[in-house]
């Protein structure tokens, strides 16, 4: 099923290439495991319905044994990505406690994809526990506990190490206050735990004392990770921008994520120096692969952050209103959302509603 699914998506390419101008833009498409190949179609049939210009660059990232014997990223997909600067993936599998390096891991240190960016807004007609949720997780992203420095000093003890540097917190700490600077957000909180890891997250939170001071616009406060996970689920409304280090980001931003309905729902966007991927962060939910019940909200969503990356700012408009009207309206909702359509059936209400405005 996957295989049909995959060529499917290459056809769609070869259309989207032939149907536009010199002005369209190369994109790599990363489908992914499980479902990411259909709800990689999907965002494709939603794009082509609202004419973005975008030729997509399919490629697999399942990785081959390199001479010496490590498992490596095809340099097929390593070109794509360094030679069109941007991406869009769907969900990738990493066996948990195999040795398996992991694949989300490997392409962010690959492409130096140095800050992570997770809105997290709650939709109208969609209710949760929580109303009116509006705050953005920014993730510095290559390094901390997930630097994958790891070795055993004897059997049974296993040393992991967290490693922090002033060049990385530095420029995930101007991004952060770059972002609420261009979206119009009011405030950076940085996100730490210095009382306890002086010397490392010491050296983060000073790195974000001095990003500060570049914009004195921008409100800036410090929080212990404690703190803003008790605050966040009280009241989220006392956040706005977050940034943190990477292992805490991962926490935090899921936990923001499950505010506002789920993963399911949520974008994300991995900005680097040269180029930016963007991804759903949600799993390949093997169990429904291949059945027409998933939901590619989220990576819809992650697909118009990309477009605004692009500055193609009304196609993004227009397919990010048509999403928000079918989850509100109620009638095509997928079985995440407490509804009965299939994805294709929310798919193509998705398409109408965009034809419509287009």
């Amino acid at each position: 099923m996957a295989h049909r699914i995959f060529h499917k998506i290459n056809n769609i390419s070869q259309y989207l290439a032939r149907s536009y101008s010199s002005e369209v833009r190369k994109v790599t498409l990363i489908p992914g495991d499980g479902i990411g190949p259909e709800i990689s179609a999907a965002v494709q049939k939603i794009f082509e319905a609202a004419r973005t210009p975008i030729e997509w660059d399919v490629v697999d990232v399942t990785p081959v044994r390199a001479p010496d014997g490590t498992m490596k990223i095809p340099s097929k997909a390593i070109e794509s990505v360094n030679t069109n600067k941007i991406g869009l993936k769907g969900p990738l599998m990493t066996p948990v406690g195999k040795g398996h390096r992991s694949l989300n891991l490997a392409l962010r240190k690959e492409f130096n994809l140095y800050a992570n960016v997770r809105p997290c807004r709650s939709l109208e007609g969609y209710p949760t526990l929580y109303e009116n949720v509006d705050v953005v997780t920014i993730r510095e992203n290559t390094e901390g506990e997930y630097s994958g420095i790891e070795h055993e000093i004897v059997e049974g003890v296993v040393q992991s190490i967290k490693l922090i540097t002033e060049e990385a917190s530095t420029r995930v700490a101007e991004f952060a206050f770059k972002y609420a600077v261009e979206n119009k957000r009011s405030k950076v909180t940085a996100v730490h735990k210095a009382n306890i890891m002086r010397m490392s997250d010491g050296l983060f939170l000073r790195c974000c004392r001095k990003a500060s001071s570049k914009y004195p616009q921008i409100k800036f406060e410090e929080k212990y990770l404690d703190t803003v996970c008790l605050t966040m689920v009280q009241d989220p409304s006392h956040y706005d921008v977050l940034v943190m280090p990477n292992l805490y980001g991962d926490i935090l931003s899921d936990m923001c994520a499950g505010l506002v309905g789920g993963l399911g729902l949520t974008p994300s966007g991995n900005i680097g120096s040269n180029g930016a991927l963007f991804e759903s962060v949600h799993g390949t939910a093997p169990d429904i692969a291949g059945k027409d019940l998933a939901n590619p909200t989220a990576l819809l969503l992650s697909a118009v952050m990309m477009l605004r990356h692009m500055e193609l700012n009304s196609q993004a408009d227009i397919i990010q209103k048509a999403c928000f009207d079918t989850i509100k309206e109620g009638k095509y909702r997928t079985g995440d959302l407490g509804g009965k359509a299939k994805c294709s059936e929310f798919t193509d209400e998705i398409c109408r509603k965009v034809e419509e405005c287009s």
